[in-house]
C-alpha cells in the first residue's frame, strides 16, 4: 500500500466555471434517470482540456471541455471526436478506459462542445507528487512502474484496427507527413518570437521523413498522469485517459511523443514539470524505447527522428498556449512563462539531432 493519495479535484478555478442548473436541465432532458449533480470540483494539472468532477448523491462522474478562449484552435479540442474514440474503443471490449456516457455539442449549456464519463478511481501520478513518490516508492517498485507503462502502449499498439474498424478513424497513410506539416502550420499560426530551433527543426523533420511503418491504434499523450494506477499495486493500469489525440497512423509517433515527455534526472526544470520519470527506478528513454521494442518487435533504430518529432509538437502545444495568453484569451498565470518552454525543448531537439541521440 503506497501513501500516495486518490486523485483529488479541488476548487473550481475563477473563469472556468459550469453552470450547474444548465447542465442538470440538459442531461434530465437526455437522461431522465440520471441522478441530480448536486457538486462540482475540478481536477488540478494540465494545460489543455479541462477536467471536472461531478457528484450525485450515489454516483461520481467526470466532464471534459476544451480550455477557455480555445476556439481558435482547430481540432485540438474536438469533444465530438474524443467521445466517439471512446465509444468506439469500449464497444471492442478494452477494459482500460472510463465508460463514455453523454455527449453535448449545444454550446447554451456552457459555450462549447463537452462529454460526460464515469469515473475511474484509482491514483494519477502528476508532476508535483515527485517528492510524495521519492518517500513512498522504492526504486525497484518505480522500475515495475515504468515497465507496466511501456509495456501498456505496446498493447494498445497490439488492438486490431482492421477487424475492429477503428482503422476508421483517422488516415494512416502520409500521417507522418501530414503531422510535420500539420504542427509546422499551427506553429506557424500561433508565433510570438523568433526561435531559430523551431524553424530548424521543422526544416529537419521534413527533410528527414522516414519511411512509414505498419498503422495502429495511437494513443497520442501516453505518459504517466494519462494512466490511473491501482492504489494497492503501482504497476497495474487500470484505465488510460485522455483520448483527444487518438487516431491511427505509424506507432512509433506514439512513442516519440512518450518519450518527448519522459525527463531523465539531468534534464532540465521544465522538462520535469510534463512528467515524474525522472525519479529513480524509472527506465531511460533509451531504455524505455528498447523494452518498447522487446515486447512489440518493432525496430526501433530511427527512434531518433520519433523523439525529435515529438518535442517539436510539445513545442507548438506549448506555443499555443502561449499564444492565448498573450493575446488575453487566458488569464491563467501558469502560461506566463511558457514561452521559455518553447525555446527549452526546441533546443533539446537541436541538441539530440547534433549528438545522434535522445538528449
Amino acid at each position: 500500500m503506497t501513501s500516495l493519495k486518490i486523485d483529488t479535484p479541488t476548487t473550481v478555478r475563477l473563469g472556468e466555471e459550469l453552470d450547474l442548473v444548465k447542465l442538470n436541465d440538459f442531461i434530465k432532458s437526455q437522461l431522465p434517470d440520471f441522478e441530480e449533480i448536486i457538486e462540482v470540483s475540478q481536477f488540478p494539472g494540465g494545460y489543455s482540456n479541462l477536467t471536472y468532477f461531478l457528484k450525485t448523491a450515489n454516483r461520481a462522474y467526470v466532464l471534459r471541455r476544451p480550455p477557455v478562449g480555445a476556439k481558435d484552435i482547430k481540432g485540438g479540442h474536438d469533444m465530438a471526436r474524443e467521445y466517439k474514440i471512446l465509444t468506439a474503443i469500449k464497444s471492442i471490449g478494452y477494459a482500460k478506459i472510463p465508460n463514455p456516457i453523454i455527449f453535448s455539442e449545444d454550446e447554451n449549456i456552457m459555450g462549447c462542445p463537452f462529454y460526460i464519463m464515469e469515473r475511474v478511481q484509482g491514483i494519477i501520478l502528476r508532476a508535483k507528487d515527485a517528492p510524495k513518490l521519492m518517500a513512498s516508492v522504492a526504486p525497484n517498485e518505480m522500475r515495475k512502474l515504468s515497465e507496466a507503462l511501456c509495456d501498456n502502449l505496446a498493447d494498445l499498439h497490439a488492438i486490431d484496427i482492421e477487424s475492429t474498424g477503428l482503422i476508421n478513424i483517422g488516415k494512416p497513410e502520409g500521417y507522418i507527413l501530414r503531422q510535420v506539416e500539420g504542427w509546422h502550420k499551427r506553429y506557424l499560426a500561433s508565433q510570438t518570437d523568433e526561435i531559430a530551433s523551431m524553424d530548424n527543426l521543422a526544416n529537419w523533420l521534413k527533410v528527414n521523413l522516414p519511411t512509414e511503418g505498419k498503422p495502429t491504434l495511437i494513443h497520442n499523450d501516453y505518459k504517466y498522469d494519462n494512466v490511473v494506477l491501482n492504489a494497492n499495486n503501482l504497476s497495474e493500469i487500470i484505465a488510460v485517459l485522455d483520448w483527444e489525440m487518438t487516431t491511427v497512423g505509424d506507432p512509433l509517433m506514439d512513442l516519440g511523443t512518450s518519450l518527448s515527455y519522459w525527463a531523465e534526472a539531468n534534464d532540465g526544470t521544465f522538462e520535469k514539470t510534463f512528467n515524474l520519470s525522472w525519479v529513480e527506478g524509472n527506465l531511460t528513454r533509451q531504455e524505455f524505447a528498447e523494452r518498447y521494442a522487446e515486447k512489440s518487435g518493432r525496430d526501433v533504430s530511427n527512434i531518433l527522428y520519433f523523439y525529435v518529432f515529438g518535442l517539436f509538437k510539445n513545442s507548438v502545444v506549448i506555443q499555443q498556449i502561449y499564444s492565448r495568453y498573450k493575446k488575453g484569451l487566458t488569464t491563467d498565470p501558469r502560461f506566463a512563462d511558457l514561452i521559455f518552454g518553447v525555446k527549452a525543448l526546441s533546443k533539446k531537439g537541436i541538441k539530440s539531432i547534433e549528438s545522434g541521440k535522445m538528449m
